[in-house]
């Protein structure tokens, strides 16, 4: 089956082709020039390139696939969570080429596409598994039972990791879009040197809480600047990286032990952090867990991985009423 996936829940617009699990293409266009003199997303300016770069997008993604639209068999569209603007675009568009081509819908919760995005080459993973999804947006913890159905064990209470990084990159002066910023630094610093706060929350809890370490880098910048002391940027992203890994590693794999599950797998635009998926890799071994992750350009946003989920959403329970909406928050679980 030839599947045409469209991605636009924050301020990527992309289109991608699968036929059934091969990917003939995959397209992106970022903004990151746009928003990064606001040192984060503008939801407004977001939308509105959506609406400028959405059919472009799509024309290349199927000039690259080689396939006319009339050769699509099945559409799928992020319906959501996201920014309610931008997944209007896109699934709107998505909509309009459903009702006048007659090809069926489909609409994708955006992160069961980070859930599946580790089936885009390489060697995959057996259900079940732990799934552990950070990005700008989301820090989340899944129990995948299938392609179709996963039930959440945990999610972030305040700040999402990615978001956190954002924050952190902003008030040093490191620009946007953060994460690869504040991981740049903290390669060449001791993530050992400042002692920032683990936020373990309650005995065996699964949910996260990164807004106590924004505020300690913040109370710890205010200190070194009143002393007239130097601030050591890539010491304190190191450390603070490792505050933020230490925390989700040691969450996912509570998950699987309390679930009794043998394999871990990563998603989201910061599963693609070194620091983190070097963790990974050394406490899954240690704890004798298989441990899966997405190839690094199927970690951030991408129509590929959205395809991919709605050609099992499709297969599962057929197309979506084209009177379906967009929604902002995540309906798994």
């Amino acid at each position: 089956m030839l599947i045409l996936g469209i991605e636009s829940s924050c301020d990527d617009t992309a289109a991608a082709v699968l036929r059934d699990n091969v990917i003939l293409s995959n397209v992106l266009t970022s903004q990151d020039t746009i928003h990064s003199k606001f040192g984060g997303v503008v939801p407004e300016l977001a939308s509105r390139k959506h609406l400028q770069a959405i059919h472009p997008v799509v024309e290349t993604a199927l000039q690259k696939a080689e396939i006319a639209l009339s050769d699509v068999q099945l559409i799928a569209a992020t319906r959501g969570p996201g920014l309610i603007g931008s997944l209007l675009v896109g699934y709107s568009y998505a909509k309009a080429l459903s009702y006048v081509n007659g090809q069926p819908l489909v609409g994708v919760d955006h992160m069961a596409g980070h859930i599946l995005s580790v089936f885009l080459g390489g060697k995959s993973p057996d259900f079940p598994y732990i799934a552990l999804i950070v990005s700008g947006g989301t820090s989340s913890i899944f129990l995948a039972k299938s392609h179709t159905e996963f039930q959440l064990l945990g999610r972030t209470r305040d700040d999402a990791a990615g978001e956190a990084f954002d924050k952190i990159a902003k008030l040093l002066g490191l620009g946007y879009p953060g994460g690869p910023r504040v991981a740049e630094q903290a390669a060449q610093g001791d993530p050992h040197s400042i002692s920032f706060p683990r936020a373990w929350l309650d005995e065996n809890s699964l949910d996260f809480s990164f807004s106590g370490d924004k505020t300690a880098v913040l109370n710890h910048v205010r200190q070194q600047q009143s002393k007239g002391l130097d601030l050591r940027v890539e010491d304190i992203c190191a450390s603070f990286q490792e505050a933020v890994v230490e925390v989700l590693v040691s969450k996912t794999l509570l998950a699987a032990r309390q679930h009794h599950i043998e394999t871990v797998v990563i998603g989201g635009g910061v599963s693609a952090n070194s620091r983190l998926r070097l963790a990974f890799t050394g406490n899954c071994l240690e704890a004798g867990l298989a441990f899966f992750a997405p190839q690094p350009n199927y970690c951030t946003d991408n129509a590929a991985m959205i395809a991919l989920a709605g050609l099992h959403a499709f297969n599962q329970s057929g197309p979506t009423s084209l009177d379906a909406d967009v929604y902002s928050r995540s309906q798994l679980g």
